[in-house]
This record gives structure tokens, C-alpha cells and sequence, in this order.
């Protein structure tokens, strides 16, 4: 579902009209804000399909990438996951790696393992604890679909030059630091 709910997103102009009836909107800062919403929803939409076609959604998708960094390390290397959690992973640590509840995360090794794609097993040095791990089938499923997400990813991208891909990845690490300060509080509507 898009973050997003305006497909025409409003006019430089009309935000600076509504900047005369409410001080504090700062139309430069409110058109960025839209557009980056919208990318990001239009790009996501995009992955989303893809996903949907392989009967994958993004939320199994993301388990099978943090579990698949254990199985390849070198592809966690190239992924720039060195300091990676390497071979199984229990399902609360995949829960804290996803940044999802422990209920969503059962949830989805749930279906993934209903569709053979994951296993849970003992931890041999934790009787008390279960580890999850790729099947066959998943290791499989990855090596099929990742040159073409890949090459999706690429298309997407392929607008920018290196340079302004760096650049918008420190632009977006910015923003990111600040969403993570709390924001001041929203005056009380009347």
C-alpha cells in the first residue's frame, strides 16, 4: 500500500500560496518531502510486482536475503555485509534484523517454511532455542531471481551517474539521522 495517496503531486506555486495561510510550511522542504514519498512508493510498487510475480512478498523476501548473507558470504561481502550474522539465525534475531515484531517474523517463517523455503531446527548449543535456516529450494529460488532483481535495480538507478548515487545515498543517510531524533510536538488541532 503507497505511503503516498497523490498521484499529481501539488504545484511549487500552490505550496507557496499555502505558505501565506500556515507560517511554518516551508514549500521547498514539503515539495522534497512529496517527492521523495512518491519515488520511494513508485519504486517500491515496482519491487513489489516483481516480488508478486515469483509468488514472493517483500516481507519473506527480506528473510530470505538476511538468512541467504549466512549462507553466501561472499555475496554478504559484495553487499557490503561483512559484519554479517553468519549460518542460521534464530527467529528474534531475525526479527531485530528486519526491524519487525517477533509475532510478524513467526509469521513470516511461517509461510516460508509451509513453502519449503526455510527450516527451523534446534540449536544444537541451546536445546531451549530453534534456528532458521534456507532449504535447498530457497538457495535455488535465490540464485534464479536475484541476477534479474538485480538487473531491476540497475534499470531503476540507471538515470544517475555513480556520482549522484553517492551523493543521494549521503543525502538519504541525512534524512535518515534525522528521523531518528524525535520531532517537536504537533500543536494541538483546535
Amino acid at each position: 500500500m503507497p505511503h503516498l495517496l497523490l498521484k499529481d503531486l501539488p504545484r511549487y506555486e500552490c505550496l507557496l500560496e499555502a505558505a501565506k495561510e500556515f507560517p511554518d510550511l516551508d514549500p521547498s522542504a514539503v515539495d522534497a518531502y512529496l517527492n521523495l514519498l512518491r519515488t520511494g512508493d513508485e519504486v517500491f510498487a515496482l519491487t513489489e510486482r516483481n516480488l508478486t510475480q515469483h509468488a514472493m512478498s517483500p516481507g519473506r523476501f527480506g528473510v530470505l536475503m538476511l538468512l541467504w548473507r549466512g549462507v553466501e558470504p561472499e555475496a554478504a561481502t559484495l553487499m557490503g555485509a561483512e559484519n554479517c550474522d553468519c549460518g542460521p539465525r534464530t527467529p528474534a534475531g531475525l526479527a531485530d534484523a528486519a526491524g519487525v515484531t517477533r509475532a510478524t517474523m513467526t509469521g513470516l517463517i511461517d509461510t516460508l517454511e509451509r513453502d519449503g523455503f526455510v527450516k527451523r531446527e534446534p540449536d544444537p548449543h541451546d536445546r531451549r532455542m530453534m534456528l532458521v535456516t534456507l532449504t535447498p529450494a530457497a538457495i535455488d529460488f535465490l540464485r534464479g531471481f536475484l541476477p534479474g532483481h538485480f538487473k531491476a535495480i540497475a534499470a531503476i538507478m540507471s538515470p544517475l551517474s555513480e556520482a549522484e548515487r553517492k551523493t543521494l545515498v549521503r543525502l538519504l543517510a541525512k534524512l535518515s539521522r534525522q528521523t531518528a531524533e524525535p520531532a517537536p510536538a504537533a500543536a494541538p488541532a483546535p
